[in-house]
């Protein structure tokens, strides 16, 4: 048993390193993708919604960053929350102190439109949208100043109907939000470039979705997606059927990974390995090979303890595996411009990485924003019970 554990690891692990050597190279190619002209003389008025829940780690330099766009067009930013009394409200007014020429709206209000309570703020901040564009953006996203106008470029091209960006990690509080980016820069981003080149990914992420107003009447506005944990994959896949394309420039904006506790990281990748999980359950289950570190551990202690492998040989796959996943993230650091990364933290990183896709495989709930959802199909939700944590 042990030997056939050794052989069928090592195997995964060898295509994981396949895997991780090709996205590298895909990563470098992306970031070379020709991104859409920049024509500011002709940038359109837009509205930003930026839904909030509470206060997280940087959340005022975050809604900063949209809120000082270099972007010679009108914008407007409407800010939503549920609560008379979330806290995310002074930050809002704190930000109309700093910037008193913004046109800022504050929607405050309770109604509920389905089991996701950020689609519910979308749907009753969106009585005050005043332009023809667009853009959703998640409260924990940090952009750089020109990120507006390379999202409007994007759009104005004319076989573009929406557009949306990838998203690295910036660690905000400590280790495990330096694990949560880790998580982000080495795991997600190359496995959703490598899933764009080769057509088993059509990303619509939270980071950023921008799209004209007609766009979004189309699939039934925000209200359409309201029992969807998914929300951002719901719309994209709903314009996607409608038959509209969804440009990804060749840039990413700051996710700040505020996990403050091993409880919050868990939990918070527990729900979106679950989440993706219901969406594509064949091609998560075949993501197994990215867990080329793990695999190749696996194979190495089963092979020694079997006495089939020897204790180099065993090593020397270990240290391949690792080598593959550093490059990796060297070249997604290099070709972002993202600040030094936590390499030491790759060990354990792709270990808890492992814990979390076999986790993904033993429960239907999740727990987010103050509620545990039991998924039903297709992503949908069903409320189980309440949660005293976020």
């Amino acid at each position: 048993m042990l030997d056939a554990l050794s052989i069928v690891a090592g195997f995964a692990a060898a295509a994981g390193c396949v895997y991780l050597i090709a996205a590298t190279v895909l990563i470098a190619r992306f970031a070379r993708t020709e991104a859409a002209p920049l024509r500011r003389r002709s940038m359109p008025a837009v509205t930003i919604l930026k839904p909030l829940h509470g206060v997280e780690p940087g959340l005022f330099e975050s809604l900063l960053s949209f809120c000082t766009q270099d972007y010679p067009g009108d914008v407007q930013v409407v800010f939503g929350v549920q609560d008379p009394n979330d806290e995310a409200i002074a930050v809002v007014e704190r930000l109309r102190s700093v910037c008193p020429g913004g046109h800022f709206d504050l929607v405050v209000d309770t109604t509920m439109h389905g089991q996701n309570r950020k689609v519910s703020n979308l749907v009753n901040m969106y009585r005050l949208v005043e332009h023809d564009i667009v853009v959703l953006a998640d409260a924990d996203m940090r952009v750089d100043p020109d990120y507006l106008a390379r999202v409007v470029a994007a759009l104005e091209r004319s076989d573009t109907r929406a557009v949306t960006c990838l998203y690295h990690g910036v660690p905000a509080t400590g280790v495990w939000s330096d694990l949560a980016a880790l998580g982000i820069n080495a795991h997600f981003l190359p496995s959703v470039v490598f899933g764009m080149t080769t057509g088993l990914a059509h990303p619509c992420s939270g980071s950023t979705i921008a799209l004209r107003r007609a766009a979004l009447a189309d699939i039934g506005g925000f209200a359409s997606v309201a029992n969807c944990l998914a929300d951002d994959y719901a719309i994209g896949a709903a314009l996607r059927a409608r038959g509209h394309v969804i440009s990804v420039p060749p840039v990413t904006v700051a996710h700040v990974c505020g996990d403050m506790s091993m409880d919050d990281l868990w939990h918070h990748e527990v729900r979106w390995g679950r989440t993706i999980r219901s969406i594509d359950p064949i091609g998560y289950a075949g993501s197994i090979v990215t867990h080329a570190v793990p695999l190749a551990l696996v194979a190495a202690l089963s092979g020694i303890a079997a006495e089939s492998v020897g204790f180099a040989t065993a090593t020397a796959g270990v240290l391949a595996t690792l080598l593959c996943r550093m490059l990796l993230l060297w070249q997604v650091a290099r070709a972002f411009g993202l600040p030094p990364q936590s390499y030491w933290l790759i060990p354990l990183r792709d270990l808890l990485s492992l814990a979390v896709f076999l986790a993904s495989w033993t429960g239907q709930d999740a727990r987010w924003k103050g509620r545990r959802y039991r998924f039903a199909s297709g992503g949908s939700l069903v409320v189980a019970r309440s949660s005293s944590k976020p």
